[in-house]
């Protein structure tokens, strides 16, 4: 290695990584097509709930999903406190509930409910009528990341819902409907 290359190289070593800012990371991610569910949790009036597109399934054996909560969202100290909730997927006659439940226009607490069936489960859970499907949670881990909490809950028990309605999905910044299959 020549003294120009070996200079190069310490130089490139030492050079901080060029920071990616908050704005580009959300166009980059807006064209990342998402589905659309609403996180349930609390009862009376502490019932509320959350929007979210953030849902991954971690495991089979046992049944576990991810989902990632804002810690400054008005939902997440219900949620530290009951350690359970359910995801409700949204078809894609359901845009009202997720903007509801994204708190468009100021709606927060148990005003998100309305405007929608609901249904208490057996485990005093809050699932929407004539949604997707519908799983019930208990949480098992919150791990805290900067503005975000990564829960992982185990799926204690799915609501099946109306399988043939389209979803509702989130992508550029607004919500969508898939136009149905590619030919093969």
């Amino acid at each position: 290695m020549t003294n120009a290359t070996a200079t190069a190289s310490a130089a490139n070593e030492e050079r901080p990584p060029q920071a990616v800012a908050a704005g580009e990371l959300r166009a980059a991610m807006r064209q990342l097509a998402g589905g659309v569910c609403v996180i349930t949790v609390g009862d009376g009036n502490n019932r509320t709930g959350l929007t979210a597109t953030s849902l991954v399934p971690v495991g089979l054996e046992p049944p576990e999903i991810l989902i990632t909560v804002n810690q400054q969202s008005s939902s997440f100290p219900i949620l530290l406190a009951e350690r359970r909730f359910a995801v409700n997927l949204l078809a894609h006659h359901q845009q009202h509930v997720a903007e509801r439940f994204a708190g468009k226009d100021g709606v927060r607490g148990v005003d998100r409910y309305e405007g929608a069936a609901w249904q208490r489960s057996e485990r005093g859970l809050w699932l929407l009528k004539n949604c997707l499907v519908a799983l019930e949670c208990e949480v098992e881990y919150i791990g805290l990341h900067r503005t975000h909490a990564l829960v992982v809950a185990r799926v204690q028990a799915i609501a099946p819902g109306e399988h043939q309605q389209t979803p509702l999905l989130y992508w550029q910044g607004g919500f969508r409907r898939l136009a149905g299959p590619l030919p093969n």
